[in-house]
């Protein structure tokens, strides 16, 4: 036993051991894909790494586990291709990838690595001698590819002058020292072969590494003397921060006097590592001159509607494969992502032009120009949203006006397919006197609405609702007033409960039977109650002597405890039911509860309709009598013996 008991002991701590030799030394994001596509590929043979490959295109990346699985990249079908990890080759006859490429110098793994053409530039810049012989250079070698994507123009002006030209472009290209993909650290910088120019390094979370916004397509190609990646586009010093770019661009005029008129330049001079998401003068021109005069004139929307165009990270065009959260310095996120070669914002292709470096960002332009909730008012934030209805008739009603200003309001917005008829009247009543959030509410609280009523806020477990309308989608909160959409319209109660069932004629003898028990006192108290009130024809289901008698003077006593098992102890409107919920009767062990097809049911009855609001609770029509599921002994002899009705 003893032996066992050490043997377990010491499989133990070698299993410790592993784990914490794994978890410290964790791998960079780069190395971890790059370490998924071997695993994808090793059935393959070794050093073999599963690649995506869009298709119609010739763009590669390493696979990592949700690529894997869904095979789009940028919402393009991606199909699956097995190449030689870096640093490997093929051997005739042999599976996979066995052969270490063997070493050589950093011109010669050029030729190696797919970069000829760089490799060709070398020679006419005379740059040859310096690449082959001792030392140690990282060099961002461009792919053939990314040569011939340049501007004639550009690389007409670069070969005609290969002694100045030429050469300070490549040696920019170039770091004197050795950089593996594990140095390229997240945010670094290093210094260049020209005039100490920096390049900027970005390694994501997602594997993918840029260098000055070029990705690194094939990684940590090494050398005698130095390494090489291989990068898809040529690189360009960067001299002039964001702002100075900005300053310099007519296309901008519109955005460089906004920041200035919004004390935003020096921070856009200042260190960082921003993105911005730059609106074209096009993009102002296409605001309604209205909204964009009012935003222009007030600081506080023109600074949110500025800080909702800036990431508070750098994020380069290239290192986005799939849609992305990402927080703005405005506080709220931008959904960035891309469409095939097209990156997009909040699922929108606006994006113009990308990668235009500054020495403390990126910018990338757009013709559209993003508006936050909070520079908006509440007539802008009910446009384009489930609420159109809602917002035309506060409108027909007249009050554009009012959620077109700056009184401070919140307004409760039904959604369309909760309107069913005419209801005006009751338009007040959605707009509270103050600008409230949802995670500023609590149970029991009561709200005032322009309409001069009061408004009871109930929390569920399931369900946060103000009355019969419950919250069903996040909160807007606008430049002086909020929205806050609901799933109903909102019904106030303006009675008790005996009132609500003495107004509707479907009720009638379910008033009289509570009349002649004695209850209507209950019925006006200001104990909050949930009633499942049977309508007459739950009444008319009973045979007609037994109805008789029950309603009778003399049935008295069965038609009490009739009633109050039809009565719960509390408030609990439609939008609190779960798919099991129970309820304490005032008489009997519990009602049992739930919710299908948006219908509510309560011991298997139907709730025919729900939320008649009263004063001191609620009132759900039911078409039927409500009888037990389980009964315990004592209850079901009470049942039977008071109540003259069938249980089954």
């Amino acid at each position: 036993v003893l032996v066992a008991e050490m043997k377990h002991l010491t499989l133990l701590a070698l299993a410790l051991t592993l784990i914490a030799t794994i978890c410290l030394g964790a791998k960079s994001p780069y190395q971890a894909v790059l370490t998924h596509s071997r695993i994808r590929g090793r059935p393959h043979g070794p050093n073999v790494c599963a690649m995506h490959n869009i298709q119609g295109t010739d763009k590669k990346y390493f696979t990592n586990c949700k690529q894997w699985y869904q095979r789009k990249i940028c919402g393009k079908p991606a199909v699956i291709s097995y190449e030689c990890c870096p640093g490997y080759e093929k051997m005739p006859g042999e599976k996979g990838c066995p052969a270490a490429l063997p070493l050589v110098d950093i011109y010669n793994t050029l030729g190696v690595a797919g970069a000829s053409t760089t490799q060709m530039y070398t020679d006419r810049a005379n740059l040859k001698e310096e690449i082959d012989g001792p030392g140690s250079v990282t060099f961002f070698a461009p792919s053939n590819t990314a040569w011939s994507a340049l501007p004639h123009e550009i690389l007409d002006a670069l070969v005609s002058n290969v002694n100045i030209e030429l050469l300070n472009a490549l040696h920019y290209h170039m770091v004197d020292r050795r950089l593996t993909s594990e140095d390229l650290k997240h945010g670094s910088s290093f210094t260049s072969m020209y005039q100490d120019f920096d390049v900027h390094i970005h390694h994501y979370p997602n594997g993918i590494v840029t260098v000055n916004c070029a990705r690194l397509i094939k990684t940590d190609q090494h050398a005698t003397n130095g390494i090489v990646h291989v990068v898809d586009r040529v690189i360009t010093a960067i001299s002039n921060n964001v702002h100075s770019f900005i300053d310099t661009d007519d296309d901008l005029e519109t955005l460089r006097t906004a920041l200035a008129a919004a004390g935003m330049t020096t921070m856009l001079e200042s260190e960082g590592q921003y993105t911005l998401f730059a609106p074209t003068n096009e993009a102002f021109e296409k605001i309604p001159p209205d909204t964009l005069n009012r935003i222009l004139g007030d600081p506080v929307a023109l600074r949110d509607l500025l800080n909702y165009h800036i990431l508070k990270h750098m994020q380069c065009a290239e290192s986005i494969v799939t849609g992305m959260p990402m927080e703005t310095m405005q506080g709220t996120v931008l959904e960035v992502g891309c469409d095939g070669d097209h990156m997009t914002l909040n699922g929108k292709a606006i994006i113009t032009k990308t990668d235009q470096l500054g020495t403390n960002g990126v910018i990338h332009y757009i013709n559209e120009l993003l508006i936050p909730d909070s520079a908006k008012t509440l007539l802008e934030l009910m446009e384009g949203s489930t609420v159109t209805k809602a917002q035309q008739m506060f409108v027909d009603t007249g009050l554009g006006p009012l959620l077109s200003g700056s009184e401070a309001l919140t307004l409760l917005a039904p959604q369309d397919d909760a309107f069913k008829g005419p209801m005006k009247k009751l338009m007040n009543n959605h707009l509270l006197k103050t600008q409230l959030s949802s995670k500023s509410l609590y149970h029991g609280q009561e709200l005032d609405t322009l309409g001069g009523l009061k408004l009871r806020v109930f929390v569920y477990r399931n369900n946060l609702c103000i009355e019969n309308a419950c919250i069903a989608a996040h909160d807007k909160m606008g430049r002086f007033a909020s929205m806050l959409t609901v799933d109903k319209v909102l019904t106030p109660p303006t009675g008790t409960i005996m009132d609500v069932l003495k107004a509707d004629d479907r009720f009638s003898l379910l008033t009289g039977a509570l009349q002649t028990a004695g209850m209507t006192e209950l019925m006006n108290q200001q104990k909050l109650l949930t009633v499942f009130a049977p309508t007459n024809d739950a009444f008319n289901t009973i045979p007609r002597p037994e109805l008789n008698r029950l309603l009778q003077k003399t049935g008295k006593e069965k038609e009490y405890r009739l009633l109050r098992f039809h009565m719960g102890d509390g408030m609990l409107v439609s939008g609190g039911v779960t798919s099991h919920t129970r309820m304490q009767p005032l008489l009997g062990e519990r009602l049992e509860m739930g919710m299908r097809n948006y219908t509510v049911y309560v011991n298997r009855v139907p709730v025919v309709e729900a939320d008649l609001m009263a004063t001191n609770g609620v009132v759900h029509a039911v078409n039927a009598i409500i009888k037990p599921l389980r009964l315990s002994t004592t209850f079901a002899n009470i049942y039977e013996k008071h109540i003259v009705l069938p249980l089954y």
